[in-house]
């Protein structure tokens, strides 16, 4: 019949392309590992400042309590600090998730049971991890013995109030940096690279070689109308996210400056590192595939959904080299807390040294062949 010769010519030229069988069995595995360990639903080594202006005896014991939610449920990771101001703008600038400032007289309050109370500053704009802390302290000072009075003493129930930092920021809000992270990254699939492989897929390719055109030249061309149509996509969808969860761009002129340089420079990132990945790709195909590959394994582990810190081990690694995860940071401190450099600075400088690695890779890769 013709209908079957027709099915074995493509089976034949499906099983000469080896790379779409093997990503055609591997991704579905990968989509699993990536994604299982991606959302654990347990929190754990939620970072914790902990100022003690007490250094009483129940200052202590609050600290042993929350000591044990590392050593135990490894819930909290607590990092001792002395200064209330520097605590507070540490959460701020991002490198804690919350603050407890256990205030002067606090083991006298307890002992003499006069309302003891303990300061939580919380970074909101992460919910998941700000309600992980806030649950793991209350269950910690639920807890607090008598061992330090007499047995016929009462001990005061002791209270927290948690502060949050930044006006109330629902979840769907907290998923709008990610966003614009996933839309950079799909405008970096349908520009740079793609065109290339299209350009190569028609024939069109051949015009560069009659040129003298260098790799360079193709190379850098290519990439920087990529990333024109990438951040333009990406400021659009930055837009429509706000207007759909109606946050507004938290911050003023500083903040807008960092935050568009961060979409350039993420757009940028990843667009040469597609460029390596598939500048000698010559079918639609191998796109396609590799793409859907590239989004599971970056995306997921960037923070964009679920805290890093609660990543396992060898995730959590893999975030530490993920250029997303840094995109991502400094989109939520730009957009939803107005910070300033500072608070950016590393992600900066690691997506500013992935891009020039990955340009450089992509086009000492590139072939200006056939």
């Amino acid at each position: 019949m013709r209908a079957l010769a027709v099915a074995e010519r493509d089976l034949k030229r499906f099983s000469r392309n080896p790379i779409v069988i093997f990503a055609s069995i591997l991704m579905p595995l990968v989509y699993l590992v990536i994604m299982g360990n991606s959302f654990q639903g347990e929190l754990k080594h939620l970072s914790l400042a902990v100022v003690d202006q007490d250094n009483g005896p129940y200052a202590r014991r609050v600290i042993e309590l929350l000591q044990a939610m590392r050593d135990g449920p490894r819930t909290l990771d607590i990092v001792k600090l002395s200064d209330q101001k520097k605590a507070v703008d540490d959460v701020k600038n991002g490198f804690y998730k919350g603050a407890l400032i256990i205030p002067p007289r606090f083991s006298e309050d307890v002992i003499k049971d006069v309302n003891p109370q303990i300061g939580l500053f919380l970074d909101n704009t992460d919910s998941i991890s700000a309600a992980g802390i806030s649950s793991a302290v209350s269950r910690s000072m639920g807890y607090l013995k008598s061992e330090y009075v007499s047995v016929r003493a009462t001990i005061a129930k002791t209270q927290f109030r948690a502060v949050e930092l930044y006006k109330k920021i629902d979840y769907d809000a907290s998923l709008v940096p990610g966003i614009i992270v996933m839309a950079i990254f799909m405008g970096t699939t349908f520009t740079g690279a793609f065109s290339l492989v299209m350009d190569k897929f028609l024939g069109i390719h051949e015009s560069y070689l009659s040129t003298p055109l260098t790799k360079m030249d193709i190379v850098i061309g290519i990439i920087i109308s990529g990333v024109f149509i990438t951040t333009l996509m990406a400021f659009i969808v930055m837009m429509g996210g706000m207007f759909i969860t109606g946050i507004k761009l938290a911050g003023g002129l500083t903040s807008f400056i960092l935050l568009i340089f961060t979409i350039v420079l993420t757009a940028l990132g990843l667009l040469s590192m597609i460029f390596m990945v598939l500048g000698r790709a010559d079918h639609p195909r191998i796109v396609g595939v590799t793409i859907g590959f590239l989004n599971v394994i970056f995306y997921f582990p960037s923070g964009a959904v679920y805290p890093i810190e609660s990543l396992p081990g060898w995730l959590k690694a893999f975030a530490a080299v993920n250029p997303e995860a840094y995109a991502v940071h400094a989109l939520k401190a730009l957009i939803l807390k107005g910070s300033g450099f500072v608070a950016v600075q590393n992600d900066l400088i690691f997506l500013a040294a992935f891009t020039g690695i990955m340009l450089f890779f992509a086009t000492i890769t590139f072939k200006r062949t056939m």
